[in-house]
């Protein structure tokens, strides 16, 4: 039986959760979840001067609004930092690792002799094989024996296989000279100790890998299965930067898009099911596969995100949508709805979620049962009630006082009166969108009367007829 499926996001708490960061915990949460597996959250936070609490709320934050939980507690790197010296030490005691004593200094004037001799300019230190006896009472730094010859094979999911020759691998440092460790040996010692079977991350990692497979070797470890996904790139086919627009998660629902519609663009951003555009969380858990990602860089395209987020919006449950709603309000800064307001919303969503491709549209849309008496006309509407429209409204009135407010005795006295008055119903159309919602574009009048209910009705176009000189 294989070992269960172990994934990471371990994002660096410098700023927000950038949307190409967003895609890779989404693929990594995807994986995990579709195989039973679990999802891990590390924070790598050993750069003390640029990890601030704030950026690690951020992240949360964009990962809680696109519903990417993780499993057990957060692991802070910067609190392995014992276990990641530990194996440094080790390796050092096991031979596969060496002090080293050279200052940058020396190393500097290496490298700049080689450059003018055409030379390779990778550092070899003279320290590798020295014997300890030899060694002075001098600061150093611990660096791995990297393999001089032959080659490192990076069998990688996405990219294939990628062959890089030892001799272009360098002895890493490990272990500065002040004793903290480098980067690439704590992500190693993590994932190791989180149990991460899969590392899925950005194809800029990949140079990573063969320089992380050497400790993995060196300690006897079982290398995981590596996937490295392309970047994001804008439009105009350059890497995602932000000159192309919003670039954090919580900028997105700031400006509207509903979760599912983001998880579904997300996942299609350089991964695909046949043809399958819009899918569920549960299809993506299904289908989800390394297999199905590309090699080249995916563009993101605010036009299909807007089309997948309208679909996801008109399919949505009315009150997990009213609860987006409320979240979507608070992250843009607006007022809070009413309990009133939540009520009639609640009401008109079935009439008002079709066709909306962002959470304020469909907020605009629902503004009729959003506002209250006496209702505002905005521009557009009020040139609909003139003199002679607000006298037709005063004429409709007594016709509306029936005891039957079913939208098809509603269209029988409507097309009846429009008949009587030698018109067609799309001319008291105008005016009674006016008179309803002060809005010119708005949900079926039929629509509207009947979230409305028949007394706010009738109060609202009488209050819009009161200026017809009656």
């Amino acid at each position: 039986m294989s070992a269960p499926v172990v994934t990471r996001f371990a994002p660096s708490p410098t700023g927000f959760l950038h949307i190409g960061g967003a895609r890779t915990a989404l693929f990594n949460w995807l994986y995990a979840r579709g195989r039973g597996g679990k999802f891990l959250l590390r924070i790598e936070d050993t750069d003390r001067a640029r990890s601030t609490p704030e950026a690690t709320a951020a992240i949360l934050q964009g990962m809680g609004w696109l519903g990417l939980d993780h499993d057990g507690e957060i692991v802070s790197q910067f609190e392995n930092a014992p276990r990641h010296g530990a194996v440094a030490h080790e390796l050092l005691a096991a031979g596969k690792a060496y002090k080293c004593f050279a200052s940058q200094e020396e190393i500097a004037t290496f490298r700049e002799q080689a450059r003018a001799a055409g030379q390779n300019t990778l550092y070899r230190s003279p320290w590798r094989d020295a014997a300890p006896a030899t060694h002075p009472d001098a600061p150093f730094v611990i660096r791995i024996k990297a393999p001089q010859t032959g080659q490192t094979i990076i069998r990688d999911r996405v990219q294939g296989d990628v062959t890089i020759r030892n001799d272009q691998l360098d002895d890493m440092v490990l272990l500065r000279s002040d004793g903290t460790p480098v980067y690439m040996l704590a992500v190693v010692v993590d994932d190791h100790d989180m149990g991460v079977t899969h590392v899925i991350r950005g194809d800029d990692h990949l140079n990573n890998a063969a320089r992380q497979m050497m400790i993995y070797e060196a300690m006897g470890w079982e290398v995981p299965v590596w996937a490295h996904i392309p970047l994001i790139h804008g439009p105009d086919g350059k890497k995602l930067s932000k000159r192309h627009g919003a670039l954090g998660a919580q900028e997105y629902q700031a400006m509207g898009y509903p979760a599912a519609g983001m998880r579904n663009y997300l996942a299609r951003l350089g991964w695909s099911h046949g043809d399958d555009e819009f899918f569920s969380d549960a299809q993506a858990k299904d289908w989800f596969d390394l297999s199905g990602i590309g090699k080249s860089p995916a563009r993101f395209d605010v036009k299909k995100l807007e089309n997948l987020s309208g679909q996801h919006i008109a399919q949505a449950d009315d009150a997990a949508l009213q609860h987006e709603i409320v979240a979507y309000l608070e992250a843009s800064g607006q007022a809070p709805l009413s309990q009133a307001q939540s009520d009639m919303l609640l009401r008109a969503m079935p009439c008002v979620k079709e066709r909306a491709k962002t959470l304020p549209e469909l907020l605009e849309k629902a503004h009729f049962a959003l506002t209250t008496r006496p209702v505002e006309q905005d521009e557009k509407a009020a040139r609909h009630l003139d003199t002679v429209s607000r006298g037709m409204l005063r004429e409709l009135t007594p016709h509306l006082q029936t005891d039957s407010w079913g939208k098809e005795n509603l269209e029988n006295v409507l097309n009846r009166f429009a008949q009587s008055k030698d018109t067609k119903f799309g001319k008291l159309a105008g005016p009674l969108r006016a008179a309803l919602s002060g809005r010119a574009a708005t949900p079926s009048v039929f629509d509207m009367m009947l979230v409305l209910g028949q007394q706010e009705t009738l109060a609202r176009l009488s209050d819009a007829a009161e200026d017809a000189g009656g």
